[in-house]
């Protein structure tokens, strides 16, 4: 099976996970993944990622225009773009509405509570970035300032956004961010919260360099766990 017809399917299969899981609804979200330096698999529009098939996708250049394929491209390919210009070591990308973190996203509200440790250690936090009007260059701005520094983001008034190093990480990134939204709402409704101390932080941080290596804020741990914008 050659490369390309691989990614074909792990992306239909992702797909019908997000739409299985309620991580999206009707004709909502798309997946891409690199194929090389200057192409890009991604998902098409107006059509349900849980009834898509390998022919579906298209393949984009660098700049987000289409080169092969029959259906049209995604109306967010720009912030696919920014996302792998900006991030050398990303592979795949992830974008969804699901239910409990995009309610967050609705409220204005980031998921920046260190109150789970293999959230810090797998995520940092996920910061909220402000609304940009989907389909539009105003949306990848808004993403802009997070990109470097993290690999789940929250889009207000919108969804979710998670990459990695492959198709798999990205969307079980994608999880992660919806679970953890699922219990910062629980310690919402419980009316307090219990954040780790950061001393504890401080650990995880050291922990995740050691066992996932790379792109971790320079020299400056706890940084993770302070977005560099907030939405507005």
């Amino acid at each position: 099976m050659s490369a390309e017809r691989k990614y074909r399917e792990e992306i239909v299969h992702y797909g019908r996970m997000l739409h299985e899981r309620g991580f999206v609804a009707a004709m909502d979200g798309n997946l891409s993944v690199r194929l090389d330096r200057q192409r890009i698999l991604v998902t098409p529009t107006c059509v349900s990622k849980g009834s898509m098939r390998p022919r579906d996708m298209v393949i984009v250049d660098a700049e987000g225009c289409r080169v092969a394929g029959r259906r049209h491209v995604t109306s967010e390919i720009g912030m696919h773009v920014l996302i792998y210009r900006m991030r050398p070591d990303v592979q795949a990308i992830v974008h969804a509405h699901p239910p409990t973190a995009t309610g967050f996203a609705a409220a204005g509200m980031a998921l920046t509570e260190p109150l789970v440790c293999e959230v810090v250690m797998g995520l940092g936090c996920i910061p909220l970035a402000r609304y940009g009007t989907p389909g539009t260059s105003e949306l990848a701005k808004t993403l802009e300032p997070f990109v470097p520094h993290y690999d789940a983001i929250l889009m207000s008034n919108h969804g979710v956004v998670t990459y990695g190093d492959t198709l798999e990480h990205a969307y079980m990134k994608m999880e992660t961010v919806e679970h953890f939204a699922q219990i910062a709402l629980v310690t919402h409704l419980l009316g307090r919260q219990q954040p780790l101390k950061e001393v504890e932080i401080e650990k995880l941080m050291l922990a995740r360099a050691k066992y996932f290596g790379g792109k971790l804020a320079a020299g400056m741990p706890l940084a993770m766990m302070r977005p560099p914008e907030k939405a507005s």
